[in-house]
């Protein structure tokens, strides 16, 4: 047992974690932030996908102690005073979460590669996601849905500036 201390969606956490306990049970099991999903197992899937220190990391993979110290977003810190970040409204929009349970990986993919490149295209975009499946979708629509958010993010920017 070890304990650890992270910030997680902007909030900081002191846990106690078995050495062997991987970031995504925390989070599940500890923290009760159920958007990322248990589903390979081996990082094969995308479905854990969290951001750790601002990258997209499979949180299966992941111990829970090499956190410690660290800044983790899942899905539910991307909404702000109730409201949806422009990923999740462009997903709901663009008909991107047929069942999905992809879709909180496929957001956080996505929001890793947009905080990096403010106007990607189909390639950065497909590149981002090489680690996410979906098997209902297809990825027309998640790739229309994150370039739908580029989108309105560059907006809010320039609004912000004016």
């Amino acid at each position: 047992m070890r304990s650890i201390n992270f910030r997680v969606n902007g909030e900081p956490r002191e846990l106690v974690v078995n050495c062997n306990e991987t970031l995504l049970e925390a989070l599940r099991e500890r923290l009760g932030l159920t958007a990322a999903k248990q589903a390979c197992g081996e990082g094969r899937c995308g479905a854990c996908t969290v951001l750790l220190e601002g990258c997209a990391v499979n949180s299966c993979l992941v111990l829970a102690v090499e956190a410690d110290g660290c800044e983790v977003i899942t899905l539910e810190g991307l909404m702000h005073g109730g409201a949806l970040h422009p990923l999740q409204k462009a997903f709901v929009k663009e008909g991107a979460i047929q069942c999905g349970y992809c879709t909180p990986g496929m957001i956080m993919a996505a929001k890793a590669l947009l905080d990096r490149v403010s106007d990607p295209g189909e390639d950065e975009i497909l590149d981002s996601l090489a680690g996410n499946l979906c098997r209902c979708t297809g990825y027309d629509q998640i790739v229309r849905a994150i370039r739908a958010a580029a989108n309105e993010l560059a907006s809010e920017r320039l609004s912000n500036l004016a």
